[in-house]
């Protein structure tokens, strides 16, 4: 399939909701509300009230899944506040770089989502963590809008796996002047190098693909004893280490971030 023609298909796709969603009232006053609720990192008991009062009424419940995963952890997360028997629905997103598979998976899932919203009734989708924060929900978002300009959308925070982290280990994130730095480590160390001299303290997200080449970053800098691992945080299997190196070679847990603190009011983590 050539350029063109696949950007033929995928406008075809949009078109498919668009006639529904612009009524001549406007899709915003013939819809129900799609909920993206940020079940935070783990405990059920860091789900705000707001979001455990929407996950009590809703009628119909959203989550992502994957072909390897037995079932969505975000739901897990969400259920202890699910009343009512709401339609659970999943939606699979494959775990790959195909961006054909992904906008197919993408498009499929956003009609999936609007169908109960055309209807008038109210929906959830659960995520992890926050869902403006490295979350599923982004991409599930954007193709909403493509699809249903008008649709009427609310997204209720939730806290991230590097506040609980913080928390966790009693680090305050950044204080007086500090300034703060959130990065992925998915593409290696190259930006890290490069945003580590203009921040005092920083964030690394998703380290686990290349955790080995990250810890050898931050030795090369200096910076190794000023930073401290946490896997799993909030969950079965939570650990925490300051000696980087333990987990190098180990099988990598996907939920692993990195806090290094390199603020002038902080000493080495190891000290505190």
């Amino acid at each position: 399939m050539c350029k063109k023609d696949r950007e033929t298909a995928k406008n075809d796709s949009l078109k498919v909701i668009n006639p529904e969603a612009s009524s001549s009232k406007g899709a915003s006053s013939a819809t129900g509300t799609l909920y993206a609720i940020g079940v935070g990192p783990g405990d059920p008991e860091l789900i705000t009230l707001k979001a455990s009062k929407i996950l009590g009424s809703i009628k119909y419940l959203f989550a992502a899944t994957s072909k390897g995963e037995k079932e969505s952890l975000a739901l897990k997360i969400a259920m202890p506040h699910v009343k009512n028997g709401p339609e659970i629905i999943p939606l699979m997103f494959p775990m790959v770089r195909d961006k054909e598979a992904l906008e197919k998976a993408w498009n499929e899932a956003a009609k999936k989502v609007c169908e109960p919203l055309f209807k008038g009734m109210d929906a959830a989708f659960v995520t992890l963590g926050d869902p403006s924060t490295y979350s599923t929900f982004t991409y599930l978002h954007r193709k909403l809008k493509a699809m249903a300009p008008g649709l009427k959308v609310e997204i209720i925070p939730g806290i991230t796996s590097f506040q609980a982290a913080a928390a966790r280990l009693q680090v305050p994130l950044a204080e007086a002047e500090e300034s703060l730095a959130v990065v992925s480590g998915a593409k290696g160390s190259r930006e890290i190098r490069q945003i580590l001299p203009y921040c005092d303290n920083l964030v690394i997200m998703k380290a686990y693909r290349h955790y080995g080449e990250i810890v050898r970053c931050l030795e090369e800098m200096g910076l190794a004893q000023k930073t401290m691992a946490v896997r799993r945080v909030g969950l079965e299997g939570e650990s925490v280490t300051t000696r980087l190196k333990e987990w190098d070679g180990q099988k990598p847990s996907y939920f692993t971030l990195l806090l290094t603190k390199k603020g002038k009011r902080e000493k080495k983590l190891h000290d505190s």
